[in-house]
């Protein structure tokens, strides 16, 4: 769930900010969790304005080992290599701003998902970037941290824009740990970098969705970790009465005022998402 909008036909909005490719009848398993978690409580404001996924499009290739694609399509988390700069034992901190720390103020957010596209809890993220200059703290932990994902499967870091480290394009460097399975260590990155060309590490699926705010940026971006999920259970019974609430899976049947319809796409019913109001998920029978 990944790139910036610049494949398959992705493009931008009014903001600036990467979106996916326009279609009418696609709504992605991810795209409607995101919705509805964003909707039980109050988010960043980076979530609530970006857009529907924080990774927007996908470069092709095969699939990471760690990280499968979710039963709806979207893209895995690509592996990357650590780098020679980590170090264990990063203090557990949301926030990596120190005084009289300079650099554009930076927030990412976003959700770690895991393999049937649910919200996984208590993933460790351990953060760790250059400073503005473009030098790492070797001998403490400026600019590292890590933090845990809520029980919504979100996960908010506050921080600085990186500096350009010799050789390399923007970036900073992520391990995230489901409790009990293999660590996964990638890097993320800013859309339009001049350097995004030419830095070998870079990977298009690993672009955050990025934009100015308040004298800062915002970026986004959801991970997909190797985690065997449940994705719940249909409809009960099946081709019974459209319901809020419901995990609907493609080809569950249902009926609504009357009318007969067939799911297009796995989701989980919401207010407002009735078959008739809701082409992308639902096509009259």
């Amino acid at each position: 769930m990944d790139g910036a909008g610049n494949t398959h036909g992705a493009g931008r909005d009014d903001h600036g900010t990467d979106r996916e490719p326009d279609s009418p009848r696609l709504v992605r398993r991810k795209t409607v969790l995101r919705a509805a978690l964003a909707a039980t409580a109050a988010i960043p404001v980076a979530l609530a304005g970006g857009p529907a996924l924080a990774r927007a499009s996908a470069a092709s290739g095969t699939a990471p080992h760690l990280t499968p694609s979710c039963d709806d399509g979207d893209d895995p988390t690509p592996e990357q290599i650590e780098g020679p700069y980590f170090k264990p034992n990063s203090p557990q901190r949301t926030s990596l701003l120190e005084p009289g720390l300079p650099g554009t103020p930076l927030t990412v957010t976003g959700y770690v998902f895991g393999r049937a596209c649910l919200p996984l809890t208590g993933v460790l993220l351990d953060f760790w970037q250059a400073d503005a200059g473009g030098a790492y703290d070797n001998t403490g932990f400026r600019l590292r941290g890590h933090q845990f994902t809520d029980s919504r499967g979100s996960f908010a870091l506050t921080t600085i824009v990186p500096g350009l480290y010799p050789g390399r394009t923007r970036h900073l460097h992520v391990k995230l740990q489901a409790p009990g399975r293999p660590v996964l260590t990638t890097q993320l990155y800013f859309p339009n970098e001049p350097r995004n060309n030419t830095d070998t590490i870079f990977d298009p699926r690993l672009l955050m969705s990025v934009r100015d705010a308040g004298g800062g940026r915002e970026a986004a971006f959801d991970f997909v970790l190797d985690v065997p999920q449940d994705p719940g259970p249909g409809p009960t019974p099946p081709g019974g009465s459209w319901a809020v609430g419901v995990t609907y899976r493609s080809g569950d049947r249902v009926t609504y005022a009357g009318r007969a319809y067939v799911c297009l796409q796995p989701h989980t019913s919401q207010p407002g998402w009735e078959p008739p109001a809701v082409p992308a998920l639902w096509q009259a029978a």
